[in-house]
């Protein structure tokens, strides 16, 4: 970049002098349209029960998430994301619940889409919420077994849209998956269902909050570094997109979100597609436990998600939304 000028005839903190100056060259923003709610689903019945590693956070069964779907309405936050809090004996290995059209997810989307018009919904493809063992896919020894797996991951996206779900938004990070869901919601008649695909998922150390959320935490067998990413690696975080789009991916996902800001930068410099990311539970819950020990202040949460836009996120995911909408409103 070429300074033009110089002190004392350019004085950079003259455009910083007053807030109505400072508002008016800011470079970027965050409305209410870029916010992404998730939510957590549960068992049973007028039930609303907190998540304790995520202070703030709630499971709701079906029955009580249109309190919550009624507030992101009302704040115009577009789109939720569901998941679901399986029970241990609906667990097998090969995660079967996730092809029960009556789910709890599925479950969901029927009320949902019966009591809302005005808000889309977004449901994770992936199997570690309904497997024993806590992976995302069918084992093959200690393995997940990648092609077995897309089998299933297909039938659970097939399904998920004829229930109704707006974007269909594989977590899994098995080879392919793209393509082969692509094929078959065009096959059956889904052509304008979008694909979100979480393209870049990094085998991170922020996601236990979120295992503990879903039931999880205690069942993963080893971990998720043979099919989710090396936190070490940024080329091939581009090869990953790369091939996602040419299978049919509407957007891609970057996740978790603040330690890979460099990560959402370069996906939105090099390709021209809409980029979310995930500001994720571990993420969540330092800034909630950070602010609840006045080690940072409430404006750390705008701080964070601004940053995330600046990188170039389209959209984020976030345990923050309705806090955050209101504010913005």
């Amino acid at each position: 970049m070429k300074i033009v000028g110089k002190y004392p005839a350019l004085r950079m903190r003259r455009i910083r002098k007053s807030s109505w100056i400072r508002r008016l060259v800011a470079e970027n923003s965050l409305s209410v349209n870029d916010l992404i709610l998730p939510i957590f689903i549960r068992e049973g019945k007028n039930k609303i029960d907190p998540v304790k590693s995520m202070p703030g956070i709630n499971r709701y069964t079906v029955d009580k998430i249109n309190q919550i779907i009624e507030k992101a309405c009302k704040l115009e936050i577009p789109l939720i994301a569901l998941f679901p809090y399986t029970a241990n004996k609906k667990k097998d290995s090969n995660g079967t619940e996730a092809l029960n059209e009556n789910n709890l997810v599925c479950k969901a989307l029927k009320t949902i889409k019966k009591n809302f018009k005005e808000i889309g919904t977004m449901c994770d493809v992936a199997l570690d919420p309904y497997t024993s063992h806590g992976h995302d896919g069918v084992l093959k020894g200690n393995d997940v077994d990648n092609d077995k797996t897309l089998k299933i991951l297909v039938k659970q996206s097939l399904l998920q849209a004829q229930m109704g779900c707006d974007i269909i938004a594989p977590s899994d990070m098995m080879d392919g998956r793209i393509g082969e869901i692509r094929k078959a919601l065009d096959k059956n008649d889904f052509k304008d269902t979008k694909i979100l695909s979480y393209a870049v998922k990094y085998a991170s150390n922020f996601y236990g909050p979120f295992r503990d959320a879903v039931g999880s935490k205690k069942k993963l067998k080893g971990d998720k570094k043979s099919y989710q990413m090396d936190f070490k690696n940024s080329n091939e975080a581009l090869r990953e997109v790369a091939l996602d789009i040419k299978e049919g991916a509407d957007m891609v996902m970057v996740k978790p979100g603040m330690p890979y800001l460099d990560i959402i930068r370069a996906v939105k410099d090099n390709f021209k597609i809409p980029v979310f990311s995930y500001q994720v539970s571990g993420e969540y819950s330092l800034i909630r436990n950070g602010i609840k020990n006045k080690l940072i202040n409430e404006d750390s949460i705008l701080e964070s998600l601004i940053s995330l836009k600046r990188a170039g996120s389209s959209a984020i995911v976030t345990y923050f939304a309705l806090e955050i909408a209101k504010k913005l409103k």
